[in-house]
């Protein structure tokens, strides 16, 4: 499927559950949010209905989000039917970690073939505080115990908060590795952090110039959004992803789902297309659907437009 703007879209990332087990301060209010009833939220099976349609316009990668994926009952058992899809190449998920020790395995026996780790800080007193009671020691030992059976590679993100986590940048270079990457995200104006002041953000390029002396471009290497390079004399790579500094909507490959059934083309933009009817329906009229939003996904975002405003849905909702 090739959008109006020559993009391939070949990507599709299911937020399957908008429930959370920590509150990170700038994904929620402190007193968390309104969680939706049972029934408004997609079952297993539209989840599945919706990948198997999606594969006959192209799509061969799929990533699970949420909220937690981990707290989404069925969800073992989504990611076994979606690796007996032939033609989706790739199935990963993204996840807080701290449900992973327990669960690598069986997400490993599953068919689930990668992980994005976000974490923003390895500090104990730090994690506790921005997550509002999180351990990170529990995110650190699933990350061993899907290192140790093979659960690989595993992508770290970290949203680099000015302030705060900057101090860490060297600690994370550090952790890098063969089978561990780190890539540092731009602070984006979504849900909490929309009101946060401006102060908080640092952009990647000023990141960079502070440790491009231990960095070397790697050229050979590839992988998404992210800029890539090398710790020197290592494998361990770096990422940097820069949505608001080095917008990258011109290789936007991606749409989303939300937990209750809308499709979004694009993470800054409020337009959505609401899936439920179709996914009860036909298959024809569900495929047609997400042709029709594709031919309408938008050619960039706009957050450093004047005026722009910040979408109304957290990043719960949405899945990043």
């Amino acid at each position: 499927m090739i959008d109006q703007y020559d993009r391939k879209i070949n990507y599709l990332r299911l937020s399957v559950t908008d429930l959370y087990n920590l509150k990170c301060k700038y994904c929620m209010p402190i007193d968390g949010i309104d969680k939706k009833c049972h029934s408004e939220i997609l079952r297993i099976e539209d989840y599945l209905k919706i990948v198997k349609v999606s594969t006959d316009i192209g799509i061969d990668k799929v990533r699970l989000t949420g909220g937690e994926p981990l707290v989404r009952g069925g969800i073992i058992k989504l990611i076994s039917e979606i690796s007996k899809i032939d033609a989706i190449k790739d199935i990963a998920m993204t996840t807080n970690g701290l449900l992973l020790k327990k669960n690598a395995q069986k997400l490993k026996d599953a068919g689930l073939k990668r992980l994005n780790i976000s974490l923003d800080t390895m500090n104990p007193i730090k994690y506790s505080e921005i997550t509002r009671g999180g351990n990170v020691e529990e995110v650190l030992s699933g990350i061993k115990e899907a290192k140790r059976i093979g659960l690989v590679p595993i992508k770290l993100n970290v949203v680099v908060i000015n302030g705060f986590n900057t101090d860490e940048i060297s600690d994370f270079i550090d952790y890098a590795d063969d089978d561990v990457e780190v890539r540092f995200i731009e602070l984006m104006p979504i849900g909490e952090a929309s009101n946060w002041n401006k102060e908080k953000f640092i952009s990647n390029d000023e990141l960079y110039e502070q440790y491009k002396n231990i960095l070397v471009d790697d050229l050979e290497y590839s992988n998404g959004p992210a800029k890539y390079y090398r710790k020197k004399e290592t494998n361990g790579k770096i990422g940097f992803i820069n949505p608001i500094s080095h917008h990258f909507c011109n290789k936007c490959n991606r749409i989303r789902v939300t937990p209750d059934g809308k499709l979004k083309t694009c993470l800054h933009s409020n337009e959505e297309v609401d899936l439920r009817e179709a996914v009860n329906l036909s298959e024809e009229k569900l495929k047609q659907l997400l042709i029709n939003s594709i031919n309408n996904k938008p050619e960039r975002h706009h957050l450093n437009d004047e005026g722009f405003e910040p979408i109304s849905r957290s990043m719960n909702c949405i899945g990043g």
